[in-house]
């Protein structure tokens, strides 16, 4: 099969789980071209990703004025189809997340997209994430191109998806798909009761070096390692507020914020206003071997957030055999055994937060171990990313 894949920004050092599934495809035989809207100008630390944008062309490239020529090509050659089109843009418009003149900048890159898949003969194009990514390929189809589906991860689409007008693109699609039986519950709150069927559960998914490397006793050294974008719905500053307490009790912490973002400056304000410097450090964004580094030298994997859809971080964990500290939010505990795997605890709670990191410090190695065990066995289980894409891969098989 030859397919594409549409994305926003391709690669992106938090999007790895969309190289992996690229690069499970095509292990299966398919053919897949690499489309994004931007991402030549983002900071790539990963050889991998810096692989993966040489693969991948740019509908933005040249600018908004590289966009004028597909559009006059496409209203000529397709007159009825484009203004369809025009209209459903609009349609998208209305009462939505961004103002209509960003959906008609929308309605040109589909035209330029509808051209480069016509090129590739594409059989099927995928996008990732319900946002304006899908909203394009939407819009390629209604203007003659192939058949669409997209993966819809959250938070943010649930939290818009009126405003995203995510029932539609879900009536237009093939197929939908979900990360977690969490989202396919809340596609369905969006969606006829007829189009249900519509919305599959694909795990996002590890590959086998995950897995495969070899087990690294647990340290005894007291150090948790948070894995995420420092933004306000990971709950890093909840994070430094439950270090803060534990050190004032004299528990002997050493906590790592591996990755970067719009929170930093706060984040940091708050470990100099507690005095925390000493048992804080922040990585700023690193290369998954870096991040890898950093799983297998702490006792276990803390991540109190607010929102998520399901972190591919925790997998990742899990696959090292680390136990994780996170909390009971959307398709978290669907992966995550309390006690058994982990330790989960109400989101925003700094108590639970608190007490769930102690016992963890204060566990023998020994029982750190055995639940690490547990947590490989688990995401061993259900997040193989051959296992995830050879399900997606059968239905894109299916016929639209």
């Amino acid at each position: 099969m030859r397919i594409a894949y549409f994305i926003n920004q391709y690669p992106k050092v938090s999007h790895t789980f969309i190289r992996r599934e690229i690069l499970a495809l095509e292990r299966q035989g398919v053919e897949v071209q690499r489309i994004a809207l931007r991402g030549w100008d983002a900071e790539l630390h990963d050889a991998e990703d810096l692989a993966e944008r040489g693969k991948t062309r740019y509908v933005l490239q040249d600018g908004l004025r590289g966009l004028l020529k597909p559009l006059m090509q496409v209203l000529r050659a397709r007159p009825k189809a484009f203004l369809t089109a025009l209209r459903l843009a609009l349609g998208q418009g209305w009462r939505a997340d961004r103002p209509w003149p960003y959906h008609l900048v929308y309605l040109a890159e589909a035209c330029r997209l509808l051209q480069w898949l016509q090129d590739a003969a594409a059989e099927h194009v995928h996008a990732h994430f319900g946002t304006n990514s899908t909203e394009v390929v939407m819009l390629a189809n209604a203007l003659g191109g192939p058949p669409y589906s997209f993966t819809v991860h959250g938070p943010e689409e649930f939290d818009k998806a009126q405003l995203l007008h995510l029932g539609e693109k879900v009536r237009r699609a093939s197929f939908v798909v979900a990360v977690s039986a969490f989202g396919r519950s809340q596609l369905w709150r969006w969606v006829a009761h007829d189009q249900w069927g519509k919305v599959k559960v694909v795990h996002c998914g590890l590959e086998r070096s995950f897995h495969q490397v070899a087990p690294q006793a647990v340290t005894a050294t007291p150090r948790l390692v948070c894995v995420g974008r420092l933004c306000e719905q990971k709950g890093q500053l909840l994070l430094i507020e439950a270090a803060r307490g534990l050190v004032s009790q004299g528990v002997q912490l050493e906590l790592v914020l591996a990755g970067d973002g719009e929170l930093r400056g706060p984040i940091e304000a708050l470990i100099v206003r507690y005095g925390l410097q000493a048992q804080v450090r922040i990585t700023g964004w690193i290369s998954s071997a870096q991040v890898r580094d950093e799983i297998l030298a702490a006792r276990a994997m803390v991540l109190p957030s607010f929102a998520e859809g399901l972190p591919v971080v925790i997998m990742e964990a899990m696959a090292l055999r680390r136990p994780v500290l996170t909390t009971y939010v959307a398709g978290i505990p669907e992966l995550v055994r309390h006690g058994e795997n982990g330790w989960l605890f109400p989101a925003g709670s700094v108590e639970a937060l608190t007490e769930a990191m102690r016992q963890c410090l204060e566990q023998p190695v020994q029982v750190l171990q055995r639940m690490g065990d547990a947590a490989y066995e688990r995401v061993l289980q259900r997040h193989d990313i051959d296992t995830e894409a050879a399900k997606l891969l059968s239905h894109f098989k299916v016929p639209a």
